[in-house]
């Protein structure tokens, strides 16, 4: 059974009233739907870039956007374009997933380890085999991970104490997150992926349970900026081998870390969700809390297509064509959408009327072969 060995210090405590505080703060800022939006592809090509670059990706900021956008072609960095179109989507997947708080489950992070490697929403099976983690300039092994025949157990393992410590509600949402992270990076159930794959399910468990921020923030830049911390906090124990101190290693030094990251991270957005909403002439958000995350999320497909198809849906959310086509009939359930075309082969939809005025201004009409 997993039992992390941490403790909450005066500078965890601080940090995490901190991160209260300005998630307190930015839940209540006047914001409008298009400015959600802007905010959340910002923070999702700064969460790809940083994510992607702390594994060696070379793309810069604006060649990641670029990418992003459907506009890449970088000739020797096909490689690195096919990594930052896959974690951008995972990111979406990642997002999408958030709307009910779900028990998470090993089949979502299959899911998302899937997305990050091959760019399709398919779970991928955990490694067959030994894996190091070596340095790369010396090749000196820095850590060994269990051996596969363990990974399976200690995954399910795993699952289980975030599902029970969420649920028990004893320790805040922050923390587990943090040990979630650190514990998928002991187990290094993949070969390849496993950073990016914790990562994204520390995003995962954060936006699940009401410190998503409407995913306008990212904490992979202060990973990136702050990489020696990074792997040093990982480093617990007294030997690179797993079956050796690991277990019992106190973890307090990640725990740390990541929470005063965290609060670094929110206390950025609080400032520039701030300065943006003092720039806007109108404010939405009374009308945008009534709407569940996935259904905020989705208003930034209708700002740029006033109708979208289910396999808009579908791609927009990384899901499958039935589950997207059963998003849609809930949501026309809920008055949030209405049929546009009801023929079988075309079917499109809209905002209802209630909800039209959120982006009457910017959306464009219908078109074909819509991007993200």
């Amino acid at each position: 059974m997993f039992e992390p060995n941490f403790r909450l210090t005066g500078r965890v405590a601080r940090a995490l009233m901190s991160i209260e505080a300005d998630r307190q703060i930015v839940a209540q800022l006047p914001l409008t739907a298009p400015l959600l939006d802007s905010l959340r592809r910002t923070a999702r090509v700064l969460s790809t870039h940083f994510s992607t670059q702390i594994e060696g990706n070379q793309l810069s900021p604006a060649q990641v956007q670029a990418v992003v956008e459907g506009a890449g072609n970088f000739p020797g960095r096909e490689r690195d374009e096919a990594e930052v179109r896959h974690y951008f989507d995972a990111l979406a997947f990642v997002e999408s997933r958030t709307a009910s708080r779900l028990a998470l489950t090993e089949t979502e992070i299959r899911t998302i380890h899937g997305l990050v490697m091959t760019g399709k929403a398919k779970p991928t099976p955990y490694r067959d085999g030994q894996n190091v983690v070596r340095d790369s300039q010396t090749g000196r092994i820095v850590y060994m991970p269990p051996e596969a025949k363990d990974v399976a157990s200690l995954m399910k393992d795993l699952v289980r104490w975030v599902n029970a410590s969420i649920a028990a509600a004893e320790i805040p949402i922050p923390v587990v997150a943090a040990l979630a992270h650190y514990q998928f990076a002991t187990i290094h159930p993949y070969f390849d992926g496993n950073g990016r794959t914790a990562r994204l399910l520390t995003n995962l468990l954060l936006h699940r349970n009401g410190y998503g921020l409407n995913g306008i923030y990212s904490l992979d830049e202060y990973y990136a900026a702050n990489l020696t911390q990074y792997y040093a906090g990982l480093a617990v124990g007294t030997s690179h081998n797993d079956y050796f101190g690991r277990a019992e290693g106190d973890v307090t030094p990640f725990v740390s870390y990541f929470c005063l990251g965290m609060a670094e991270a929110f206390a950025k957005v609080r400032t520039q969700a701030e300065t943006a909403s003092r720039q806007q002439a109108t404010d939405q958000s009374s009308d945008l809390r009534r709407l569940s995350p996935q259904q905020r999320q989705v208003l930034g497909l209708f700002l740029r297509s006033r109708e979208v198809t289910r396999n808009d849906i579908a791609a927009y959310f990384q899901l499958p064509r039935r589950q997207a086509y059963l998003l849609c009939a809930r949501w026309i359930k809920a008055q949030f959408l209405v049929v546009a075309n009801p023929s079988t082969k075309a079917r499109s939809y809209r905002l209802a009327d209630e909800y039209e005025h959120l982006v009457s201004a910017t959306a464009k009409p219908a078109r074909k072969n819509r991007r993200r």
